[in-house]
């Protein structure tokens, strides 16, 4: 057997650390765009086309992380471009939020932009991904806190389906697991922070970008 060197690992190790087996989530990037209008600073949402996944969601735009993008901020800037139409000429990249991975098992890369007023005046929004849009004044954010609510997750091992028969996703009894893994685990509270403008209710990843997103002012 070969002797194990230090050697190797040590050059091998990260010298950014990222997020470890980024592979197996949803890779993504949203951009927040910045709009001044009149001295104030509003931010710039999107909501989902109701037949889309998550439809009637507000959110940034943003998406997938595709093998032919150059970089997450590449993403951002081409699904901006593909939803609303601001071209990248018209995006100013202010900086980068942390990285977040969402309990839903997605890893997602936030820019910050100041977007032209001229760009808002001519958006070709893509109807069959985008309902409409939404401008927020940031002061709404900074004298509105969200509302706190909690949600329970856990982890299912197995389910029933509608003809009663069990579907095993995780064979816990073959792997010989402890009991406690045999039926439905975990219990884990998850907050979820919620706006509310104007009858639109804005939460989830979006919600919690926002909110970091704040703290920085």
């Amino acid at each position: 057997m070969k002797k194990i060197k230090l050697k190797k690992l040590i050059k091998n190790l990260p010298k950014k650390p990222g997020v470890m087996a980024r592979d197996r989530f949803f890779n993504s990037a949203v951009l927040i765009p910045l709009i001044k209008i009149d001295k104030k600073y509003y931010v710039l949402f999107q909501k989902r086309a109701a037949h889309i996944r998550q439809g009637g969601d507000i959110c940034f735009p943003g998406g997938r992380y595709e093998s032919s993008d150059k970089s997450y901020k590449h993403t951002a800037l081409r699904e901006t471009k593909e939803e609303l139409g601001i071209d990248s000429k018209d995006i100013k990249i202010l900086g980068q939020l942390d990285t977040y991975v969402a309990p839903i098992g997605a890893v997602v890369e936030s820019f910050v932009a100041k977007i032209k007023k001229k760009a808002l005046m001519h958006m070709h929004i893509d109807k069959n991904e985008v309902e409409k849009t939404i401008l927020i004044p940031i002061e709404f954010f900074k004298n509105n806190p969200p509302i706190e609510y909690t949600l329970k997750y856990e982890v299912h091992p197995f389910s029933i389906d509608k003809n009663g028969e069990k579907q095993v996703y995780f064979p816990v009894e073959e792997l010989n697991l402890p009991k406690m893994y045999h039926k439905p685990w975990g219990h884990k509270k998850h907050k979820v922070w919620v706006y509310q403008y104007k009858g639109e209710v804005i939460w989830g990843l979006t919600a919690v970008i926002i909110n970091d997103l704040i703290k920085k002012f």
